[in-house]
């Protein structure tokens, strides 16, 4: 009779485990958005211009990219059970302290502790992913994993927007903040970093023994000897920071400048230009996979995502309903960016993998970090003096000048590429 140390965890407890890291990662989408709905609210209460609230949010960014090596580092050693009930903590803390700030400078902080904390959701995700489920399935969890996340982007949309007008932004971010912290609990108490701590068999392979500290270190260095790593990382930087800049921080009152919509309907709209970005993910990776390429998949997914963005932003007298319909087409062509990850992957030595995932994940996240508050900036500079209800105004010229960093990025990601080594779905090294 086969013994339960012989046997693979039921699918219910795998699920349940990864379920609870995924409701982690969805509140750090959730957290990366939410002040997209809340500008004029931010804007007014803390008497911003739109740089220092390009700054604000981008606190979340400067935090989340310089944990992301590290945080790889961190899942070796503490286990992803340590290392998600401790963000999920510290998270949780940051969003009250956000939600609770007196001042500016209190809600940096708060929005500075919420990032870093988040960072390390994906990376504990990825390996719950691999101890818990067996290999074959890994491609579709980590694009279930990343579905669900953009689920707590769509939930930061309209849903919070009709939160914030009936409860106002500062117990809504509050109680955001106390869920984080139950679900640090819940964490503790259910999930485990492998099967065998709950008497089942592992689905991860046997491995050596973790290197040295200095061997991590020189594998950090090596990764960027291969120039895929470098054209790679910035180029995902290029595909995912217009949609987070847009959806993230600035599509909401563009739209309600351009189209007459109010905050909420702005909310619904960048949602569903993120929820088209995450069903795109599976979809341009199983292509991907089915064709043996990258390259073309990658590469034809950018060029849709730079026209989109250039007739969604510049094209005069586009109807609405033609705007979320490229932007739709978009959405789906930045899917694009997953292919990040398995191409950098590919590109390095198998032993450096797991480093080259933090450095893609970091160079993607550069995006957001850089252009929303560089959007800010020369919002500020095109300003023409308007102010409702404390907040500054800006004219829809101000907003295309203002966007023009993104357009570029994105072009600059076409090129890079277009330079890029094919690694046909195959180790190069």
């Amino acid at each position: 009779m086969q013994t339960p140390a012989t046997k693979y965890p039921p699918l219910w407890l795998s699920w349940l485990v990864w379920g609870l890291g995924a409701l982690f990662y969805l509140m750090a989408f959730y957290q990366r958005v939410a002040p997209a709905v809340i500008t004029r609210e931010l804007m007014s209460q803390f008497g911003l211009s739109a740089a220092a609230l390009g700054n604000l949010s981008a606190y979340y960014f400067y935090a989340y990219v310089a944990m992301q090596i590290p945080t790889g580092v961190l899942a070796d050693h503490w286990g992803p059970r340590r290392l998600l009930s401790s963000g999920a903590l510290v998270a949780g803390a940051g969003s009250l302290l956000f939600g609770l700030a007196p001042s500016l400078g209190w809600a940096e902080l708060g929005r500075l502790l919420i990032g870093g904390a988040v960072a390390v959701a994906w990376v504990a995700l990825l390996k719950l992913a691999a101890h818990w489920f067996n290999a074959k399935r890994f491609a579709a969890i980590t694009g279930m994993g990343l579905l669900v996340g953009v689920i707590g982007a769509v939930t930061a949309g309209a849903p919070l927007r009709l939160l914030v007008d009936a409860f106002g932004w500062r117990p809504v971010l509050a109680a955001s903040g106390v869920l984080t912290l139950a679900i640090a609990l819940a964490i503790w108490l259910v999930i485990r970093d492998d099967p065998s701590q709950r008497g089942w068999r592992s689905h991860a392979p046997a491995r050596a023994p973790d290197g040295a500290s200095h061997g991590i270190l020189a594998g950090v260095a090596h990764i960027w000897r291969y120039p895929n790593t470098v054209l790679l990382c910035i180029a995902g930087g290029g595909v995912v920071g217009p949609a987070l800049t847009f959806a993230g921080l600035w599509g909401p009152p563009y739209l309600c400048q351009r189209y007459g919509l109010t905050p909420a309907q702005g909310g619904l709209i960048c949602s569903v230009l993120m929820l088209s970005w995450a069903v795109g993910s599976p979809l341009v990776g199983g292509l991907s996979d089915r064709m043996g390429r990258r390259k073309p998949v990658y590469l034809g997914g950018t060029v849709v995502v730079f026209l989109g963005w250039l007739v969604m932003l510049y094209w005069p007298g586009l109807p609405l309903t033609a705007f979320v319909g490229v932007g739709v087409l978009a959405g789906l062509a930045t899917g694009g960016m997953i292919l990040t990850f398995a191409w950098c992957k590919e590109s390095v030595p198998v032993h450096l993998g797991g480093t080259v995932s933090g450095a893609a994940n970091m160079g993607i996240m550069l995006g957001p970090t850089l252009l929303q508050p560089t959007v800010g900036w020369l919002l500020d500079l095109n300003w023409g003096g308007a102010v409702v209800q404390g907040a500054r105004v800006y004219d829809l010229s101000a907003y295309q000048i203002s966007f023009i960093p993104m357009v570029a990025w994105i072009l600059l990601a076409v090129v890079l590429l277009a330079l890029a080594r094919e690694s046909h779905c195959r180790q190069l090294v």
